[in-house]
């Protein structure tokens, strides 16, 4: 045994551990958005949950990324702590698949179709698929599937390197007397199960090295079956420590539950050894020298058992897991939730982040046009009480802009090719925008209070033609919520049109306004206020308009660069469709407009039809 041998040991560790990552990585960018609905689509029944939670598994090769994954959608609101616990099963059975995946060492056949499906064959073909896919980069995934046909090469290699170096080793004896004194103390094999698990982050890889380790022919079952059942608890406890941190109370219960449900395993699994032990069955196997596939074999049997046993005793686990993850005291914000699923655990799965930024965003564009609407009220007959709860609700709109901001350049640094560049630069955009609907909604709090303070009222053609623009600015709103919601093109072109009805009425209001001061109908201090109100409806269809434009350069990104020549196409009549809304908006509102002038009042229908 020389130094070059562990180095080409610890070098296949590397090459393998990288390649289960870079496979890993590639499979979970490449498929989250599917994954998370599936995993959306999860119903209470705990069966369909454990096969779920197994598929997806198998797919990304992580258990760890599964639950992760799953305490995000938990934190999110989006399934209940209760329907999460039959994912944590299943994770811990698709887990398994890695194994089975290597134990292809033990192929060995003459007939030449078989040799494809060798280690020494597959690393080579898929390393030659990947590098190509890479290269050439000719198809919508060629760099994601690439990424994990380069990763599953490169997982090979390395498992032939930690192969071919324990042959080595293995002639010194070095391993016989390792796991001799393994076989004779399962406590100790139980901790290194553990220990191993626990550095490497990954049951996969700890039960990859054991495989590997078996080329050498000195591993018996006594001496495997404690370390196996030791690396589901190294595993899990890697995975509660991601989900605890930062997390609220229902996702670090999906943390301690798994923790919970692998100790259920180890005493099973154990128990069951001892018995069976007891009674004769395992003397055919017990002193058997094992190979890769009796390990993977019975990492799949301990696994599947496992979770035939402890699926009735969910609800037990379940109970057990709240009890210690108490309900933690109402938050005193309302938005806790958005708040908490804005966690940097979850940038390994794009969809989920993004998802986070979505309903927090959502929740700001809810919260300012709340804001908007009680703010109007004001203005005619001013609450303290409400107005501040508009100032309450700016902090919280403030907040969760810079929360989304900072999230979102975080998420951006990470450089994840899923990461949907189109969808962040959108985000970044939005969330300012948003945050200046609550700016605005705050501007006319304080003008309805300066009236207050004052003890002037606005006129009653000023307060008809304020609700006209109300009318008006609602349905812009309402435009700009759907564009958002529903990623709808449609309703982002609607916007622009009704911008431009909303600068003309500001422009005939203007002119009305300075004609009842002439006349003595309003006064200064009155008309002050009233034009500063005008001046912050006017800048609320313009935020408005920039987030049209937001959705639109998102769903036609070749606009990105030329957004200031199509809208002065728009303005100079180019486009029939704008010119007809446009015509159809001013006529209506226009026409509401003019009756106010001829002091005919507005009924409520035609408010309403206005909107």
């Amino acid at each position: 045994m020389s130094i070059f041998d562990i180095l080409t040991l610890f070098g296949g560790l590397a090459l393998f551990l990288y390649g289960m990552r870079l496979m890993g990585d590639g499979l979970k960018e490449g498929s989250s958005g599917t994954l998370k609905r599936m995993m959306e689509s999860v119903t209470n029944s705990t069966l369909k949950a454990v096969l779920l939670g197994t598929l997806v598994t198998a797919v990304i090769q992580s258990s760890t990324a599964t639950i992760v994954i799953t305490s995000g959608l938990v934190a999110a609101g989006i399934i209940t702590f209760r329907q999460s616990l039959g994912i944590i099963i299943g994770a811990n059975i698709g887990t398994t698949v890695t194994g089975q995946i290597i134990r292809l060492l033990d192929l060995n056949s003459s007939v030449g179709f078989l040799e494809l499906f060798k280690p020494s064959s597959l690393a080579p073909i898929a390393l030659i698929i990947g590098i190509v896919l890479l290269m050439t980069n000719r198809f919508k995934n060629s760099k994601t599937i690439g990424s994990v046909a380069i990763g599953f090469g490169i997982l090979f290699t390395g498992l032939l390197n930690m192969t071919s170096a324990v042959n080595v080793l293995s002639e010194n004896g070095v391993f016989d007397s390792l796991f001799t004194g393994l076989s004779d103390n399962p406590l100790l094999g139980y901790a290194a199960g553990a220990a191993v698990a626990f550095i490497l982050q990954s049951s996969s890889a700890t039960i990859g090295i054991l495989q590997a380790l078996s080329a050498s022919g000195g591993l018996i079952f006594r001496a495997v079956y404690s370390v196996i059942v030791g690396v589901y608890l190294g595993d899990c406890v890697t995975t509660a420590i991601v989900c605890w941190i930062g997390a609220g109370t229902e996702a670090r219960r999906v943390g301690i539950y798994n923790i919970l449900y692998n100790f259920c395993k180890t005493v099973l699994v154990l128990s069951g050894i001892f018995i069976t032990r007891k009674v004769g069955l395992l003397d055919g196997i017990w002193n058997t020298v094992v190979n890769s596939g009796i390990i993977a074999n019975t990492n799949s049997v301990f696994n599947i058992a496992s979770a035939v046993l402890t699926i009735p005793l969910v609800t037990v686990l379940e109970d057990i897991t709240r009890k210690i993850v108490k309900d933690s005291p109402a938050a005193e914000n309302k938005y806790r939730d958005r708040i908490e699923a804005l966690n940097p655990k979850f940038f390994a799965t794009p969809a989920i982040a993004l998802k986070s930024c979505y309903d927090a965003l959502m929740a700001m564009f809810t919260a300012s046009r709340s804001n908007i609407e009680k703010a109007c009220m004001l203005l005619q007959e001013y609450d303290a009480n409400i107005a501040a709860e508009i100032d309450e609700e700016e902090e919280n709109i403030d907040m969760l802009a810079d929360l989304v901001t900072n999230y979102l350049a975080e998420m951006a640094a990470t450089h994840t090719a899923e990461n949907r560049p189109e969808i962040m630069n959108e985000y970044y955009k939005l969330v300012v925008e948003f945050e200046r609907l609550g700016d605005y909604a705050t501007n006319i709090c304080e003008a309805a209070a300066a009236l207050s303070r004052k003890g002037v009222k606005l006129s009653e053609m000023a307060i008809s033609e304020l609700g006209i623009m109300e009318s008006l600015l609602k349905q812009v709103l309402d435009e700009a919520e759907k564009a958002f919601g529903s990623r709808d093109i449609e309703a982002a072109r609607n916007i622009e049109p009704l911008e431009e009805v909303v600068d003309d009425m500001v422009e005939i209001i203007r002119q009305q306004h300075l004609h009842r001061l002439e006349v003595g109908l309003c006064t200064v201090t009155a008309g002050t206020c009233f034009v500063d109100v005008l001046h912050d409806m006017e800048r609320i269809s313009d935020t408005c308009s920039n987030v049209g434009l937001a959705i639109i350069t998102r769903v036609q990104p070749e606009l990105y660069d030329r957004v200031h020549e199509y809208i002065y196409n728009l303005h100079k009549g180019n486009d029939e469709s704008f010119n007809e809304k446009y015509r159809e908006a001013r006529d209506r509102y226009v026409g509401l407009l003019s009756s106010v002038v001829l002091h005919e009042p507005v009924s409520e229908d035609e408010q309403k039809g206005s909107q």
